[in-house]
């Protein structure tokens, strides 16, 4: 076990102490920065516990329903937090860590796969048809994501503000945004099908295994710890979702950013770096089909399930319309990726450049 905490893999499991230390101040009542922090260190090993009990579940369930668990439950974590916020009233936080999450996957986990992967090699493969498949998937939700917004454009009532957290555009766009909704998980449906059954040959490639380095756990024990990570991974959230407004106002960042960077980057540290993991390892076809597939995992699966919840839970229903930052970093972090990806080869100067192309946005994030 000690081996394993300090191996490549384990290595989130070491700020599991965070998550007692966050508890412990949001009941002291300390400052909320401080709570912030903590919170988000101690989201790290509870999601990294999650993704490891699922593979240790999918594992003993047989390739179909264990390739099923790990796309279901590959973005639990994220789909929490989300929850919690809309739970709070801060919709244009859910939509910005929405958006931070395809960016982050598009642009700085394939970037990083690239780069180290690349280096020491002139280049690298993978399978281009799966890819290809995932990317333009990427691309219908883009277009889902641009309509609403157009719509709004239109009818005259103009994008949310960067600052904004939450925004009504009416009956009309609320039930566009279900209906778009709708059709994103139909895809989604349709893609299990695809990825799963008819052609599973393309998206698990043989040493797909490799990259789940587990303790055997029985069915009974990965459920249990399955469960466990939820409850920690909510109790984590509520404290994190809690602590947002006011440590963003004492760090002097908005909660736009927060939420398109570092809600987005905590939710699924863990995930990414597996990526970049097997990358260095030479296994590119894993490590594109799981930034790209986590990507179009959250645009289809959480964007559709996040839009139904918000008629349940929150203040009001949340509208798919995103603001022109949102909009531009998902347009070009899609079609980046896609070009990137269409000939089936990778090297590191390519990495460097889709890891740029992040850390501009960032920038322009920043200063919003």
């Amino acid at each position: 076990m000690g081996r394993f905490l300090f191996s490549a893999q384990g290595w989130p499991y070491l700020l599991t102490p965070f998550i007692a230390l966050a508890v412990i101040l949001e009941l002291a009542h300390a400052s909320p920065t401080v709570i912030f922090l903590c919170a988000a260190a101690g989201i790290i090993p509870t999601a990294a516990l999650m993704g490891l009990a699922t593979e240790e579940l999918a594992a003993r369930s047989g390739p179909g329903i264990g390739g099923f668990l790990n796309v279901t439950f590959g973005n639990a974590a994220e789909l929490i937090i989300a929850i919690f916020l809309l739970a709070e009233g801060l919709q244009e936080v859910v939509k910005a860590s929405i958006i931070g999450s395809i960016l982050g996957n598009l642009l700085l986990v394939l970037g990083l796969s690239m780069f180290v992967g690349g280096v020491g090699r002139k280049s690298q493969h993978f399978n281009r048809t799966a890819a290809n498949a995932q990317a333009t998937m990427l691309f219908l939700a883009v277009a889902a994501m641009l309509m609403p917004a157009i719509y709004a454009l239109i009818a005259g009532g103009g994008l949310p503000a960067v600052n904004a957290e939450i925004v009504g555009f009416g009956p009309d766009l609320e039930e566009l945004s279900v209906g778009v909704a709708i059709v994103l998980g139909l895809t989604y449906v349709a893609g299990l099908l695809f990825s799963l059954r008819t052609h599973k040959d393309i998206f698990n490639p043989p040493y797909a295994e490799e990259a789940h380095e587990g303790f055997g756990w029985s069915v009974r024990r990965a459920v249990a710890m399955l469960a466990i990570a939820g409850a920690a991974v909510g109790v984590v959230s509520e404290i994190l979702v809690g602590s947002i407004s006011e440590a963003s106002e004492s760090l002097g960042i908005s909660e736009f950013f927060v939420g398109i960077i570092i809600v987005a980057i905590v939710g699924n540290a863990a995930e990414h770096w597996v990526a970049v993991l097997v990358a260095k390892k030479d296994k590119m076809d894993l490590a594109v089909n799981i930034a790209i597939g986590s990507a179009a995992q959250i645009a289809l699966f959480v964007v559709p399930i996040l839009v139904l919840l918000s008629f349940v839970i929150g203040p009001s229903p949340m509208p798919l319309v995103f603001n022109g930052f949102e909009l531009g970093g998902v347009l070009i972090a899609v079609l980046i990726a896609s070009y990137v990806t269409q000939d089936g080869e990778s090297n590191w100067f390519e990495g460097v450049q889709l890891l740029a192309v992040y850390v501009v946005l960032a920038l322009a994030f920043l200063y919003a």
